[in-house]
């Protein structure tokens, strides 16, 4: 368990597992987890329809998580922010979080092929856990070719997870 309050944010294409990891991460760290999909389902469920719905609200929801966020790790908390950090330009709004409460991050990368996504997408679109969405193959190619993963340069604390 780490005493430095930490930001933990995620990196990895649909179904890799960073749900997963995020769930196991906050209770080893004893960290305040928070869930983009919960959040935008509970806020905007029946109004995501298409892949821009997503990208329309999950901005408005950082506007009010981001703050809390650098309140809660300035307060000495640690949080698992289960949202993804899948692009270079997106990866930047993490980096303003714990810049701004001059706090530690580790960014998770969870790395794992196009067929064990696949694979591991069928389960969530059969049992619809909450905050899930149902994802097609084709809709998972569409999302996968907006990935990119963390390159050195980025200067993050990158800790990988092969799945």
């Amino acid at each position: 368990m780490s005493t430095t309050p930490t930001l933990h944010f995620f990196c990895g294409k649909a179904g890799a597992g960073k749900t997963t990891v995020a769930a196991r991460l906050s209770k080893t760290e004893t960290a305040i987890l928070m869930s983009e999909d919960i959040w935008l389902t509970r806020l905007y469920g029946d109004q995501m329809k298409v892949f821009d719905d997503y990208i329309r609200f999950s901005s408005k929801l950082k506007t009010v998580v981001g703050p809390l966020v650098v309140d809660l790790l300035k307060a000495g908390h640690s949080v698992v922010l289960d949202f993804q950090a899948n692009t270079e330009v997106g990866r930047s709004w993490f980096r303003s979080l714990f810049e701004q409460a001059g706090a530690a991050h580790v960014l998770h990368y969870v790395d794992a092929s196009n067929e064990t996504c696949l694979s591991q997408i069928a389960k969530p679109n059969i049992e619809r856990p909450e905050g899930s969405h149902h994802i097609t193959e084709e809709v998972f190619l569409y999302v996968t070719s907006f990935f990119q993963p963390p390159q050195a340069r980025e200067n993050f604390n990158v800790e990988m997870h092969v799945v």
